[in-house]
């Protein structure tokens, strides 16, 4: 079966790249991308239940899965609601690189570690050092974050489409994936 984990690392963390991935196409059906005010609590939910189901299917025989999807869930739909955003989904106003690379690093950090956290909830019983996920998810979003925001704007003023800026939130997401994938491969050892 597609979901149950590999037996290298290789072929977890590519399960979890395109279930991670295949989850952020999945909720472009239910949410526009935009500035941070045009993406709200109820799009970050359904954002974040397209991202979280898949990836439950990978980790379900580690934990309990309900719990890792309803804790992705309300992380995304809490850093929306305290301001932060939802990052995987919002593109900043300014075109100036240093200025977006800043918002990157900083709303990555605030908003990865506050998913890790929500989603270490889900597996603090049944993986040893769990705590780690917290870490990685805040460096992931920090590091992925702000090169997809400047890969989309550099799309954007080469192409003049806005589909630049949304290419630019797929390697986002893509680059989270990736360094989650080798993490959560490792924990789950």
């Amino acid at each position: 079966m597609f979901f149950t984990p590999g037996k290298t690392q290789l072929s977890f963390t590519l399960q979890w790249s395109v279930a991670t991935v295949g989850g952020f196409l999945l909720s472009l059906c239910w949410i526009e991308v935009g500035e941070r005010p045009d993406v709200g609590i109820v799009q970050a939910s359904f954002g974040g239940l397209a991202i979280a189901v898949p990836q439950s299917l990978m980790l379900r025989q580690n934990i309990l899965s309900g719990r890792w999807v309803l804790a992705t869930l309300l992380a995304w739909a809490v850093i929306t609601a305290i301001g932060v955003g939802a990052v995987g989904w919002i593109i900043p106003t300014t075109q100036i690189i240093f200025l977006r690379f800043l918002w990157g690093m900083s709303l990555g950090a605030v908003g990865g570690f506050a998913i890790g956290l929500a989603q270490w909830t889900a597996i603090r019983k049944s993986v040893a050092w769990s705590w780690q996920w917290i870490l990685i998810s805040a460096i992931s979003w920090a590091i992925a974050l702000p090169i997809g925001s400047t890969v989309g704007s550099i799309f954007l003023q080469l192409t003049r489409l806005f589909l630049g800026e949304v290419a630019g939130l797929g390697i986002t997401w893509i680059l989270v994936a990736l360094i989650t994938g080798i993490k959560a491969y490792r924990l789950s050892r």
